[in-house]
C-alpha cells in the first residue's frame, strides 16, 4: 500500500470515528478540538477528510493485483 492510500485510509478512519461519536454520543471531536464546526480550521479538517474519502474510493474499486 503506498504512503498516499495509507495516508487517505487514516484520515477516513478519523472520519468514521468522529461520525461514530456524533451518532452514540452527539460530540463532534473535529469540532471539539478545533473550535466549533464553524471555525475555518474545522472546516479545513472536514474537507480534507473528505477528500481522502473520495480518493480512498479507487481503493474500493481499483484492480487487484494478484
Amino acid at each position: 500500500m503506498k504512503y498516499m492510500d495509507k495516508f487517505a485510509l487514516l484520515l477516513v478512519i478519523i472520519g468514521a470515528i468522529n461520525w461514530g461519536l456524533i451518532g452514540f454520543f452527539q460530540f463532534d471531536l473535529v469540532a471539539a478540538v478545533f473550535g466549533g464546526q464553524s471555525a475555518m480550521l474545522s472546516r479545513i479538517i472536514y474537507a480534507i477528510i473528505g477528500i481522502a474519502g473520495l480518493y480512498s474510493i479507487k481503493m474500493l474499486v481499483g484492480e487487484e493485483k494478484v
